[in-house]
């Protein structure tokens, strides 16, 4: 049988080399030589994949017989959510979150109820045996048909999770897991890249579902090579400030699901728990309303959310104002406020303008907008907006409000929560008076500063 071979690619210019140096010599580059591995046309596929495979044919689509999609609950439903309604059969799911946010919690939570109706192994390759059972103890969890390996050897893995057949497989973490196929050391690109892809094929050969924890840089991007999550289902990111109790689930890919979706936990001493009204959590109440506060309503995958949106606008003192943004795209803010000077005269480019979303929410969609903007002036002309105003819309360039998607969700959540007055774009007010609130409809942004005294903003 032949043997693999070795070889070095450039990641710039794909120039081979057989062994590492530390510049290309095709482009010059430094640091881009990648180990990868190379198999003859005698080698077989099972010796690349560690077990045995059937033998691939072409078939047309007409002749694929689709089964009725089964999904497995995970018990937890915030994560449910997040997934798209539960774990596919033969899904693989990557997660990715900052050391200590609470990826394993949230696993070991999970898989401890699925062993409970299901086959389900835990493989640990950062903690050993005693420490995972002693974290599912201090949580209280069922321990007794869960499966537990420490082990980072990728062949003897699979070779041992083949005996077992369970429908459930979770890898902690995959930056521990190595191959004979490479000689360089866990973590690498090459080790991370081939060792994903031998998993993966193993989970989709025999439908068992393959969770993977994944370390993340200092940039919040997942370590190692792009290709992982494109090899992946469904990738979730894990957020939330190490300061705060509450945690964010988003779903960045989901092959069976909505993108952006979110899910809301609250970190307790036992473990994660889920947020049933996560509106409720990012609304400050204040005793009096305050300057540069406005709620909008958010809309993540197919739950509205409620928000709260803070501005702060100052004089400056340097030559070139600070535009700061916390949970909002800082370019976006630089567009909008050039739209709200040359569509409704109002001039920041002496003053100091700082946004922030409470919480630690990360808002990416344009709904925000126009709260975003109404916040801005409320902070400049020190007029604050009253309690039960929501507000959302996209502002374009010519100054116009346009729709934003499931705008009568957003109202009927805003309407759940008491709110009584709602500034929002023209196409998004419902034609008959389904909510009981006052609904401004505007069509540019000139109309959105106009209808501000008309809902008793008081200086």
């Amino acid at each position: 049988m032949a043997k693999s071979k070795t070889i070095y690619s450039c990641q710039s210019c794909g120039a081979q080399h057989p062994k590492w140096t530390g510049q290309c010599t095709g482009c010059g580059a430094w640091n881009t030589l990648v180990e990868e591995i190379t198999l003859s046309s005698t080698a077989t596929p099972s010796r690349y994949q560690g077990y045995a495979l059937g033998e691939a044919t072409i078939t047309p689509m007409a002749d694929i017989t689709l089964h009725p999609e089964t999904r497995l609950h995970t018990g937890v439903n915030e994560l449910d959510r997040v997934l798209g309604g539960g774990i596919v059969p033969g899904s693989v799911i990557l997660i990715g979150g900052d050391p200590g946010i609470g990826k394993s919690t949230l696993l070991l939570q999970t898989v401890s109820y699925l062993s409970q109706h299901t086959k389900v192994i835990y493989i640990t390759g950062e903690e050993s045996l005693q420490q995972v059972t002693l974290r599912a103890r201090r949580l209280g969890l069922p321990e007794e048909n869960l499966l537990l390996l420490a082990d980072t050897h990728v062949e003897h893995i699979l070779k041992l999770v083949q005996q077992q057949k369970p429908h459930i497989l979770v890898i902690d973490s995959i930056q521990t897991m190595h191959t004979d196929l490479l000689q360089s050391a866990p973590g690498g690109v090459g080790q991370v890249r081939e060792s994903a892809a031998q998993l993966v094929n193993f989970a989709k050969q025999t439908n068992t579902a393959l969770f993977l924890v994944g370390h993340v840089t200092k940039e919040g991007a997942l370590a190692g090579p792009r290709v992982l999550e494109h090899m992946v289902d469904c990738v979730l990111y894990f957020e939330g400030e190490q300061d705060s109790r509450y945690r964010v689930i988003r779903a960045v890919k989901n092959r069976f699901g909505a993108v952006n979706e979110l899910g809301i936990f609250a970190m307790t001493d036992k473990g994660l728990r889920e947020v049933s009204n996560p509106s409720a959590i990012f609304l400050s109440r204040y005793p009096n309303p305050v300057p540069g506060s406005v709620i909008m309503a958010s809309n993540e995958g197919n739950r509205p959310l409620l928000v709260e949106v803070q501005a702060l606008v100052d004089q400056s003192h340097l030559g070139n104002p600070r535009r700061v943004c916390v949970g909002l795209e800082s370019s976006r803010l630089v567009m909008l406020l050039a739209v709200l000077h040359r569509h409704a005269g109002i001039a920041t480019y002496d003053q100091d303008v700082f946004a922030n979303v409470v919480g630690g929410v990360r808002i990416t969609e344009t709904g925000a907008d126009l709260a975003l903007l109404l916040a801005i002036l409320s902070s400049l002309r020190n007029r604050p907006i009253p309690h039960n105003t929501i507000i959302f819309g996209e502002v374009g360039l010519a100054g116009e409000i346009r729709p934003v998607p499931n705008g009568q969700e957003r109202l009927r959540e805003a309407a759940k929560h008491g709110f009584k007055i709602a500034i929002v774009p023209h196409a998004n007010a419902p034609k008959s008076h389904l909510f009981d609130m006052t609904i401004y409809p505007v069509q540019t942004l000139q109309e959105a500063v106009e209808h501000l005294k008309n809902v008793n903003v008081t200086a």
